[in-house]
């Protein structure tokens, strides 16, 4: 509980700091995370805040899971900081990047096995998925449909 409670407020000082979760022409959201399974939560509840603030309630149910799913992959799997964006332009997009270039590989999990599910998880609750190589690792991508009663740009 207290590492937890430390890894917070070192993202809220770091977003304080840097001015993080700002949104650029209210269309995009940022923020870098610590590589802290503790910071996954407030990853979930910085993203809901978010789509509270553009008026997405209705998209915070699959946008949290699909949060929650991409960070722990990144946490878990790779290395570095971990950077989370939302951008809103015609659908929701969430990306996360992170600082491996292993690309991930879904597959399906036997009943037994406690993790592996996370990946379809995103692939049946999204639009599409994918990821991308970048100079420092990799970003995962879920796009999302917007409701017919969300807000767009």
């Amino acid at each position: 509980m207290v590492r937890r409670r430390r890894a917070v407020r070192r993202i809220r000082a770091q977003q304080l700091r840097r001015g993080a979760g700002r949104t650029d022409a209210d269309q995009v959201a940022t923020w870098d995370l610590p590589a802290d399974p503790a910071i996954v939560a407030h990853s979930r509840k910085l993203a809901a805040d978010q789509l509270s603030a553009w008026g997405m309630k209705g998209a915070t149910f699959v946008t949290e899971l699909v949060v929650s799913e991409l960070v722990t992959n990144a946490i878990r799997h790779a290395a570095g900081p971990i950077r989370l964006r939302l951008i809103r332009d015609g659908s929701l997009v969430c990306e996360v990047s992170d600082g491996s270039s292993a690309a991930p590989h879904p597959h399906r999990a036997r009943v037994m096995d406690e993790g592996g599910r996370g990946l379809l998880l995103v692939a049946q609750l999204t639009e599409r998925w994918g990821s991308r190589q970048t100079p420092t690792g990799k970003t995962i991508w879920a796009e999302q449909a917007l409701a017919p009663d969300s807000p767009i740009p």
